[in-house]
């Protein structure tokens, strides 16, 4: 029995610098989003552990307004801004010439998409559940006065932002840079990006519900049905990696040539 082994075609596109590991998924910007994610809400924990029991119980006191509603003030136009100026880079700066584009080029994009929705993914399902779960919690231990509260004014006015930031980020990169994503919408990622976007719509309905109808927080409660359903929409990211797969593996055998054939018997 013989264990020829086949030889691996190298393609005209691909050089030695181009197999190293990192040339095509370059992680330093996204560490340091990821790690600017987790010492932002870290301290927002640890801001709300210090001082919602003492100045967050009233929302009519002075200390209320100095400690909770300038946390808002700072974070509505800082987040919503910062997001406003990275999806205006991102159209601005957008390729006009995708038929030129070269298949290396292309899966280096196909990569940072991917780093995009990782982001997106850790910010909505760790960040967000996290502190949304803590929302629960307080309302179903301090009475509801108002529509902020120490827990709303992070959960609201900070980690809705950010995860916005990332998933309507990731779907202007793809449309703007990325072949198949230009020449049609995704069905999929319109949905994983527009379902927990419009939670925050959705907010003012249940506050309005909350404020009215005077209801017990519940958590099956029908005012919450919206925040599930909307939220359930980002379990759509599945249909857009199988998207982006189905083109990823034919670049895969442009740039780095035919994949080895099993030994010979």
């Amino acid at each position: 029995m013989s264990t020829a082994s086949v030889a691996i075609p190298v393609p005209r596109e691909s050089s030695g610098a181009d197999r190293k590991a990192g040339h095509y998924v370059r992680f330093n910007l996204f560490a340091f989003g990821v790690i600017v994610m987790v010492a932002m809400f870290g301290a927002f924990r640890m801001y709300q552990q210090v001082f919602a029991w003492e100045y967050g119980l009233d929302a009519t006191a002075p200390e209320f307004e100095t400690y909770w509603m300038t946390l808002v003030k700072i974070e509505i136009p800082v987040l919503f801004g910062l997001g406003f100026v990275c999806w205006g880079y991102l159209w601005l700066t957008r390729d006009r010439n995708m038929s030129a584009l070269t298949p290396k080029v292309e899966l280096q994009r196909y990569f940072s998409f991917t780093l995009w929705l990782v982001a997106y993914t850790f910010a909505i399902y760790f960040i967000g559940s996290f502190f949304a779960e803590g929302d629960g919690v307080w309302h179903q231990t301090v009475l509801r006065d108002t529509p902020f509260t120490p827990s709303h004014n992070v959960l609201f006015y900070a980690c809705i932002p950010t995860y916005i930031f990332f998933s309507v980020g990731g779907f202007v990169y793809a449309i703007t840079r990325l072949p198949a994503f230009s020449r049609g919408i995704s069905v999929a990622h319109v949905l994983a990006v527009l379902g927990p976007v419009l939670i925050l719509p959705n907010l003012g309905f249940n506050e309005w519900g909350h404020a009215y109808w005077l209801t017990e927080e519940i958590f099956s409660h029908p005012l919450h049905w919206g925040f599930v359903v909307l939220g359930w929409n980002a379990l759509a990211l599945p249909g857009v990696a199988l998207q982006m797969i189905q083109r990823m593996v034919p670049l895969f055998h442009e740039v780095f040539g035919d994949m080895p054939a099993k030994p010979a018997d």
